[in-house]
């Protein structure tokens, strides 16, 4: 067996790719999937075309390796986390399309919670603040506007999973299949206390969510069903990882030891910093989180989520029609000499952390009649960097320790302006992972540990390299005066 299967099934697309005993990437394959925006605000996504975009992303991977089903050792799934979707035990049919992670609806529903004073409660058992990104008023809505759901939900005729536990209902045999999750999605559902690590049954209740629609829970690494004979793939393959993608990149870029910090640039950011054995609780505005644990370990995290990151660049694309390549930024961002005192500030869902403002809404500022559409260009990239450094700061203020070096992967960090732009506004040394899908390779990665393909972390540790590292070149003062504006352009956005 010469290779472990990575699914990547991310917010846009769904990515599959091989990875050889050295881990480097050896064939890829890669689907797009439709964005459904049926109100201002909301996002669904199709979870019939997720399973079939998977598939032929598998297909693809394994044509573009030359390879078999018979040259796999392992399947390991990641996946965008908190997007929801429940569906009918006995056929399988989804009830509803999948409600996204960047979904906005249910937040009324968080702030009546909030206003009963029950965010101290979610706060102490998930380490989540009561927030419409995360799955658990997801459930509650779809119970609460699918005619039926609710009742059926409480038989036991419905099941509840995060595209993991989807995507495994549908790949594993079984009837029926198994209905399962891991520690690291669990833990951004609202509804999972980390620190007991099961699900809440206060929470629960409060949400009116019967217990009968959950998945079980288990470590990330460890076997969780076997294929049935789907894209190219054989029966019986182990399906030997479920994890949600931040914490997969995490694992995928070696961050093993307390201190360590990764982040990934995709349609958002989300930068995480490995905390330890121990519960750490946030003063400024982070989340707690699960990390990757193996063999009876728990590992915990604290994590900054950006809700548009690389996301703007596509608003530049699909919504403004600026740019028909995103890779047509770097240029355009590199052809004017600074941004003309133009921020964007894309809070087009509301901002994610150290704010938690679902209130926010999206602002362009600075305008003057010689900003033009390269000014534009650049300070949408530019945005990546300030609301990555606004997390990074809060992770600081948090640990106590100053961060010297991140490690960074996902589709953005091609962008050599953003990459150097993020070093200069850091003053920190940005390392560029010689694989940028990590998120894949972490899934491999735990897959592969779980079957013997690999034998320990310290092997995994042995490979990774940066591709390039970038060394802040910019003066403080300058620094501080940029970030300074971006601070300002930011409070006109609130609430």
């Amino acid at each position: 067996m010469k290779y472990v299967l990575g699914i990547d099934q991310g917010t846009t697309g769904s990515t599959a790719i091989l990875f050889d005993r050295q881990g480097n990437p050896r064939g890829r394959g890669y689907r797009e999937i439709t964005q459904h925006y049926p109100k201002p605000g909301w996002v669904e996504h199709d979870p019939e075309e997720i399973v079939a975009a998977t598939g032929r992303a598998v297909s693809r991977a394994l044509r573009d390796a030359g390879a078999k089903g018979r040259d796999l050792a392992a399947v390991g799934v990641t996946n965008q986390r908190e997007t929801t979707v429940i569906w009918e035990r006995a056929t399988g049919r989804p009830i509803h399309n999948a409600i996204v992670w960047q979904c906005r609806r249910t937040a009324p529903t968080c702030d009546a919670l909030r206003a009963a004073g029950f965010e101290k409660t979610v706060r102490a058992r998930t380490g989540l603040p009561l927030d419409a990104y995360f799955s658990g008023t997801k459930v509650a809505w779809l119970l609460d506007h699918v005619p039926g759901a609710r009742q059926r939900a409480e038989k036991g005729d419905l099941a509840f999973g995060t595209i993991d536990t989807w995507l495994l209902s549908r790949l594993a045999q079984g009837a029926p299949p198994p209905h399962l999750t891991d520690f690291t999605n669990a833990s951004r559902t609202l509804l999972f206390n980390i620190r007991e690590r099961r699900w809440d049954a206060a929470i629960l209740d409060r949400l009116r969510i019967p217990a009968a629609l959950l998945p079980e829970a288990r470590p990330s690494s460890g076997e969780f069903g076997r294929t049935r004979r789907v894209a190219g793939l054989p029966a019986g393959l182990p399906i030997a990882a479920l994890v949600g993608d931040q914490q997969a990149a995490l694992f995928g870029q070696a961050c093993f030891d307390p201190g360590s910090v990764k982040n990934t640039y995709g349609t958002g950011c989300f930068m995480l910093q490995v905390a330890g054995p121990e519960f750490v609780a946030s003063r400024h505005g982070l989340l707690t989180t699960l990390a990757v644990g193996r063999g009876g370990r728990t590992v915990y995290a604290l994590e900054g989520s950006v809700f548009i990151a690389g996301a703007a660049v596509q608003w530049l694309r699909d919504g403004l029609g600026i740019i028909r390549r995103a890779a047509e930024t770097e240029e355009l961002a590199r052809s004017v000499p600074d941004n003309a005192g133009v921020y964007l500030v894309p809070a087009f869902t509301g901002l994610g952390a150290p704010y938690w403002d679902q209130a926010a809404r999206g602002a362009l500022v600075g305008l003057t009649r010689g900003a033009g559409r390269a000014h534009l260009c650049r300070a949408a990239l530019e945005s990546i960097a300030y609301q990555s450094t606004d997390v990074l700061r809060a992770m600081e203020a948090d640990s106590g320790r100053r961060i010297t070096r991140l490690k960074v992967d996902g589709g953005a960090v091609a962008n050599g302006f953003l990459m150097q732009f993020q070093a200069d506004l850091l003053g920190a040394v940005v390392a560029r992972s010689r694989v940028a899908e990590t998120t894949a390779l972490g899934a491999a990665c735990l897959a592969g540990l779980a079957v013997g393909f690999w034998k320990s972390e310290s092997e995994i540790e042995g490979w990774w390299r940066a591709d390039r590292e970038f060394k802040p070149a910019m003066r403080s003062r300058d620094r501080d005066a940029l970030y300074a504006a971006w601070q300002r352009a930011v409070a006109r956005t609130r609430g």
